[in-house]
């Protein structure tokens, strides 16, 4: 019967296992002599696709029988127990629980090195809730007066019972020749405590190389709970140059760079329609050249005349039979700095940036719309000359609250 369920689930699990739970079941599953070592090593060691992982796992437990598929759910429900009741495994009042394992019978795979795998951390659905006051949680009054006094102008929020919001974080932190971003970690955990207390499920992926992130990119966009999400966040924190962010591997301006318009490319509305007409929010925190942000200047400054440019007349323009979509809409990217210049992190607190972000975020989420708070953001420098946040290939149709707590 077990192994009849795992059957009929299995493309599921294969779409909503994260890494880290999946790990965590392969080391149980070799502690309980479920799966042998060589087995462990090929699905964790073969590909850098989570779902692939996945369905490796999957496809050995149905193999070895009744036996085996009992252990696999059991792991899952230690592990994940809002998947496994997802998938109807477990209900949420059941108490089933693995053995405890002492320090000893737990198998723990040595860290890959940066230059050749991913270390990922992705975070089960099942996440420590953020504490109310931590964030300012909107009140229905105020949510039904901005939705009646702005209406059209709006994006529209899913409800909550019913929504699976997806967020993205991928934090670079040591590298094979660059140094170390310190202070990264506090960027990772903040971001993780507010995107979790906005409402999303958060998956954390770190020391990626460009192309370890594209294929990131890519197997996140295509997750089918953006069907019914209404918004995603994707974070991506590590060193940059001007053509985009640096992979693990990077040694200079050519080698091991993501660039900005691939990761566009990748979430447009050609490429990924379940976020079609859904806010995007892409967070940057990486620098993009070696130029300080600042200049000086007299108190007098002249600026140049610009003289208007035509536009065609309204009777120039053709109606076409087709519905035609803009390949890219509905993004907001925020860059930590303007190109070419710095981004500046402390060693202990973490960037400028993504604590400011972080702060204004929690604070002013109940009232302001996003751009406001980006804008408040940029406020924020006024008084740090060396570096401004900027908002780079804006295309949100409207304004994107996020109502906390609702």
């Amino acid at each position: 019967m077990a192994a009849k369920k795992l059957s009929e689930k299995r493309p599921r699990f294969v779409s909503r296992c994260n890494l880290a739970v999946l790990t965590s079941m392969v080391d149980d599953l070799q502690s309980f002599q479920i799966l042998n070592s060589g087995e462990a090593e090929h699905i964790t060691e073969s590909t850098n696709v989570t779902r692939e992982k996945a369905r490796s796992l999957i496809d050995f437990i149905i193999k070895k029988g009744e036996a085996a598929s009992s252990a696999f759910i059991q792991c899952l429900q230690e592990h994940d127990r809002n998947l496994c009741t997802e998938l109807g495994f477990c209900t949420p009042s059941e108490t089933q629980e693995l053995p405890a394992l002492s320090q000893e019978e737990v198998h723990i795979s040595p860290p890959a090195a940066p230059s050749t795998a991913a270390q990922v951390a992705a975070e089960p659905s099942g996440q420590a809730p953020v504490e109310e006051d931590w964030i300012t949680l909107c009140s229905l009054q105020d949510i039904q007066r901005i939705q009646r006094e702005e209406a059209e102008d709006i994006y529209t929020i899913g409800d909550k019972a019913s929504r699976t919001r997806l967020a993205l974080i991928i934090c670079n932190e040591i590298f094979k020749q660059l140094p170390r971003r310190e202070g990264a970690k506090e960027d990772e955990s903040g971001m993780k405590k507010l995107l979790t207390g906005l409402g999303y499920r958060v998956e954390i992926q770190r020391n990626l190389s460009s192309e370890v992130m594209e294929r990131s990119l890519k197997e996140f966009s295509c997750c089918t709970e953006h069907v019914d999400s209404d918004s995603t966040f994707i974070v991506l924190m590590s060193h940059g140059v001007r053509k985009g962010l640096c992979g693990v591997n990077c040694t200079g301006e050519d080698t091991d760079i993501l660039s900005l318009d691939t990761i566009f490319q990748i979430f447009n509305n050609k490429s990924c329609r379940a976020l079609m007409g859904k806010p995007k929010v892409l967070l940057i925190q990486a620098c993009r050249g070696e130029k300080m942000g600042r200049t000086w200047v007299s108190d007098s400054v002249s600026s140049p005349s610009v003289s208007d440019t035509s536009t065609p007349s309204s009777d120039e323009w053709e109606d076409d039979a087709l519905r035609a979509v803009h390949i890219e809409s509905d993004f907001i990217c925020f860059f930590s700095s303007t190109p070419d210049t710095l981004s500046w992190r402390h060693p202990k607190t973490g960037s400028k940036f993504i604590q400011k972000l972080i702060d204004l975020l929690r604070k002013e989420a109940y009232r302001y719309h996003l751009d406001e708070i980006f804008r408040k953001v940029q406020l924020s420098f006024m008084d740090f000359p060396n570096q401004m946040p900027t908002k780079e290939r804006t295309t949100l149709m409207k304004k994107f609250y996020l109502f906390p707590g609702h």
